[in-house]
């Protein structure tokens, strides 16, 4: 330690000379230059230039660096200053040599001024005040920031493409990103509800820098692969003669593109083998307090104009995450709710509907001394001791996975969810657990009640299933299977499936951004999945958590009406014409119905599910021909 605190204090004295030589020089380096051993000019960078109209009696002056382009003019000025100074004492002097290489070569340079540890950059010619770097512009960056001087144009006399984003709020939130950056912030956040298009914003937004001269080369972050693979889907789609390249340990020395698409860990690992100017433009989706705490540094390093989107409502939305963007508080450069995206006419998201659940089980805790006689008895047979088992609520929701509670979380949804177009089945649908143990335990047990589904019907979707995209685009898929997906963080953010009508938490979600992200799965419209004309407008949560008790959120209450499957509806129909003809005195027309409806029920016998198990002694009576032909009203009642 006071060995490095003697490196570090060394550092802090050099003189100017060494400051250049050891620090400014390597950061040149490092950026692409050739910079000329023992302080020798080159075609690239020259060292202690002469300039010859300086505003003093000499009319001489000597510029630290000036950095070259392929045609001799210069392209930047850097001023250099001892470590032991402020770096920003430079700025002024900079920008005196800045105006003398204008006046003798005909172009005016972008000015840096540093002390080999704070590094300052500066295009006044543009309008920008100077604002602090990590690195020097490569001679590739400087050459396109120059030429965007000349080329750029007014980004307000550019039409965005409306096939690309339509909408007005879409509209709305790139005109204030737009506006903002000509009135030269370089940070903007939008804030947009789940399901609104986001990324086509995004896309948009690209596009018109892009043709505005803005922009050409953009980076597009999110955090994980799925959304990175989204994300450029809908690049392909609006943006298809663009070069794209998904930044990954393969690609990672791809200069020649123009879109960039990386998630954060992936970029985190390589990101300083970019230059801070290499991207003109970045946009980081999902910004929220995970981008402030751990991955700050890819904010702070490119200096481009950058875009933040976040779909977490603005009373949970993270202050630092305004600051990071440069936005006051709770006022983002643009906002679009999901209360106002389901109130627009037309609506662009579909409202939901909540179904809370609470066991004793989870709200009192399990204690050995509290069971039965007979459970004690069962736990007894499987633990050597036995009245040492007992766990608090927060313990069972980490720990224990209860099968009867289980059954209750299974059996709410393929009773109360809303069904597909044909009603004998649930609809597409994903179940939040706790880690991966619990989905396998819910996939186990489903397997058990509900055996005539087979075992592609509910699936466990996470990070440990080798097969995982695979299974996640055949979610997507309407009408393939799996219906139901079991997700571990996976499914939590970002993966667009407008089919999805159910979504069951069984667990406890703490973050309130997560919160409203594992909503958001469940909010996209979905054009005539009931059949023609009949759209979703509504899907169901199912709250095993005390989720929105915890978050304290209002909703609409589901009333426990179970949706019947056209067996039932076939079963009810027989009932019916079995009354008519029997009140008709048509004996053969009832003698046939009872044979349909003792038919049902003997199908019915044949599924091995737990409901079937369940009602057995039941089902055994009505079996019976003699007992259903005498159409009691008990049996009526029973049937």
């Amino acid at each position: 330690l006071r060995s490095e605190g003697q490196k570090a204090a060394n550092v802090l004295h050099l003189s100017e000379e060494a400051t250049r030589r050891r620090l400014i020089d390597q950061a040149l380096v490092e950026a692409g230059w050739d910079v000329g051993a023992g302080g020798k000019s080159n075609d690239q960078v020259g060292q202690e230039v002469q300039l010859s109209t300086m505003p003093t009696e000499s009319r001489e002056g000597y510029a630290d660096y000036v950095l070259y382009g392929d045609d001799g003019k210069p392209l930047a000025v850097v001023e250099a200053k001892k470590t032991a100074k402020d770096a920003r004492i430079g700025q002024e002097q900079a920008r005196i040599y800045a105006t003398c290489l204008e006046k003798e070569t005909g172009q005016r340079p972008v000015i840096f001024y540093s002390n080999g540890i704070d590094i300052f950059v500066w295009d006044d010619s543009q309008g920008f005040t100077p604002r602090k770097v990590y690195g020097f512009y490569s001679k590739d960056s400087l050459e396109y920031l120059l030429h965007q001087r000349k080329n750029k144009k007014p980004l307000a006399t550019v039409a965005p493409d409306i096939t690309i984003a339509e909408r007005m709020y879409q509209l709305e939130a790139m005109k204030r990103v737009n506006e903002r950056f000509e009135q030269k912030f370089r940070r903007a956040l939008l804030v947009q509800a789940t399901g609104t298009g986001k990324t086509r914003v995004a896309v948009s937004l690209c596009d018109l820098l892009m043709r505005a001269g803005w922009a050409k080369r953009i980076l597009f972050l999110c955090d994980r692969r799925e959304l990175r693979k989204q994300a450029n889907n809908v690049f392909k789609e609006f943006l298809p003669d663009e070069p794209r390249v998904v930044v990954d340990s393969t690609t990672s020395s791809d200069r020649d593109k123009r879109i960039y698409l990386a998630t954060y860990p992936a970029m985190l690992k390589c990101y300083e083998t970019f230059d801070v100017g290499f991207f003109d433009l970045v946009i980081f989706d999902e910004s929220h307090r995970s981008i402030y705490k751990k991955y700050r540094e890819l904010v702070m390093y490119f200096d481009a104009f950058q875009v933040g989107l976040t779909a977490t409502p603005l009373k949970y939305a993270d202050r630092d995450t305004f600051k990071l963007f440069g936005c006051e508080h709770n006022d983002p450069t643009s906002n679009f709710t999901y209360e106002e995206a389901v109130s627009s006419t037309p609506p662009y998201l579909v409202p939901f509907r909540v179904r809370e659940f609470q066991t004793r089980f989870r709200e009192e805790g399990f204690k050995y001394s509290q069971m039965s006689a007979d459970q004690q008895a069962e736990l007894e047979a499987q633990e050597d001791q036995p009245d040492s088992v007992e766990f608090t609520p927060a313990q069972l929701d980490r720990d224990v996975f209860n099968k009867d509670t289980s059954r209750v979380v299974l059996r709410s949804l393929m009773q109360e969810g809303i069904r597909d177009a044909t009603g004998s089945r649930v609809g597409k649908t994903i179940v939040f657990a706790k880690s991966h143990l619990h989905a396998l335990h819910l996939a186990e047990l489903f397997a058990e009640m509900y055996p005539q589904y087979g075992g592609a019907f509910c699936r466990v979707i996470d990070h440990q299933e080798p097969r995982a995209d695979q299974l996640i685009d055949d979610f997507k898929t309407q009408d393939s299977e799996p219906v139901i997906a079991i997700s571990v963080d996976m499914l939590d953010t970002g993966i667009d499936v407008p089919e999805v009508v159910n979504l069951v938490f069984a667990k406890a979600v703490k973050t309130p951004a997560k919160f409203w992200q594992m909503i958001g799965r469940g909010t996209r419209l979905c054009r005539d999945l009931f059949g023609p004309g009949k759209d979703k407008s509504e899907f169901l949560i199912f709250d095993h958590g005390k989720n929105f008790w915890f978050f304290e959120e209002e909703y609409q209450e589901k009333q426990p009406a179970p949706q019947k499957s056209l067996l039932q509806h076939l079963f009810e129909a027989r009932m019916a014409v079995a009354q008519a003809a029997l009140d008709a005195m048509n004996e053969p027309d009832f003698q046939a119905t009872v044979d349909l409806l003792v038919k049902d029920v003997r199908d019915a016998m044949d599924s091995k599910s737990i409901d079937v198990r369940d009602r057995r002694r039941e089902l055994e009576l009505l079996s019976n021909r003699d007992t259903v032909a005498q159409f009691a009203a008990a049996t009526k009642a029973d049937l």
